[in-house]
């Protein structure tokens, strides 16, 4: 029964002895059996692409370490790709797009209505995992949210500033609403389409949320985020939205009451004091541990996550990271956070 899973009476409001613990990224490559799956699959895209290896990719960590959640295994960038635009991957570099910075190519892109084929293999991944998981692990879906994914598409690769974006936010604001407006539709239908295929819960990444500022953050990151997850909400009663507008700052506050997630992942520049004063008052809170700690590990590890738990135990809360675990994390310090924040 999905009520006795410990992450879904967590998103429900509830405040459990034990917080629920999964971690972003933890099907990845700090995980030797990850980089076998991987090379059997030849590239990044085609492991995504892999039903039955994008599926055995995510059982990897629950086999190891028991988390209470799973997250599908899929990229943030599958959409664009969805939608036409050309995505390859440099190894060591990360994601290339071809780009779209004109009229022109936005009328290449295809209409949200239309990503379903494209996208079949992640649905079936998710259906794979609806059967396969232990009845006590909760499947979690996931997008990348519309300002984000657009940095990618406006630059056509990752930027440290996401200077492209603003620029043709300032200088064609038409452009780059329609692009804002066509990802957030296509985000529907693509986290709606998980939800039929068995995912309990919906995850938006907004990883470049910070660097809105102001009245950009109300209309580029709050905004499509309300309209996201209220139509997931009106389509799907019952099926909780986790948000991450990472780095948002104050902009945390109030958050969840404005859009109307079910719960607002945290990122580690923020105290837990601070979010268990200004964010954890409206439900639940995600995080926060610094991924770092999954490298260097040791006793500092142990009294953060302690530290943590202590400070959110009088609310729901999940334990996460505040940000995707590291390549080069030690896995032997990811079992040692599990067991503290499971006898703490």
């Amino acid at each position: 029964m999905a009520e006795t899973k410990p992450l879904l009476r967590a998103l429900s409001g509830e405040t459990l002895p034990t917080p629920p613990i999964w971690m972003m990224r933890q099907a990845g490559r700090y995980l030797p059996e990850y980089r076998a799956t991987r090379a059997e699959a030849g590239d990044f895209l085609s492991l995504c692409y892999n039903s039955d290896l994008a599926t055995e990719v995510t059982l990897q960590p629950i086999r190891r370490y028991g988390f209470d959640a799973a997250i599908l295994f899929a990229d943030i960038l599958l959409i664009p790709d969805a939608l036409g635009a050309d995505l390859w991957f440099v190894t060591g570099e990360g994601p290339r797009l071809s780009t779209i910075t004109t009229e022109e190519d936005f009328a290449k892109l295809k209409g949200a209505d239309d990503i379903h084929d494209h996208l079949a293999p992640i649905y079936q991944t998710v259906s794979n995992l609806s059967s396969a998981l232990p009845k006590e692990v909760a499947l979690i879906g996931f997008a990348g949210a519309p300002w984000t994914v657009a940095t990618y598409m406006i630059a056509g690769r990752g930027t440290k500033d996401q200077g492209p974006a603003h620029t043709l936010m300032q200088e064609n604001t038409p452009l780059f609403e329609a692009l804002i407006d066509r990802l957030t539709d296509s985000t529907i239908e693509y986290l709606s389409a998980q939800i039929r295929a068995g995912a309990e819960c919906v995850k938006l990444f907004d990883s470049w949320a910070g660097s809105l500022k102001g009245e950009a953050f109300d209309k580029y990151a709050l905004a499509p985020a309300k309209k996201i997850i209220s139509e997931i909400k009106d389509r799907h009663p019952g099926v909780p939205v986790i948000a991450f507008p990472r780095e948002a700052g104050d902009k945390y506050i109030g958050f969840a009451k404005e859009t109307g997630a079910n719960c607002v992942a945290l990122d580690n520049s923020v105290s837990p004091e601070w979010a268990a004063e200004n964010v954890q008052v409206d439900g639940c809170v995600q995080g926060n541990l610094a991924s770092s700690h999954m490298v260097t590990g040791g006793q500092a590890l142990v009294d953060e996550t302690r530290h943590i738990v202590q400070t959110f135990k009088n609310g729901p809360h999940i334990f996460n990271l505040g940000h995707g675990i590291t390549p080069d994390a030690n896995p032997d310090n990811v079992q040692l956070m599990i067991d503290t924040v499971r006898e703490s």
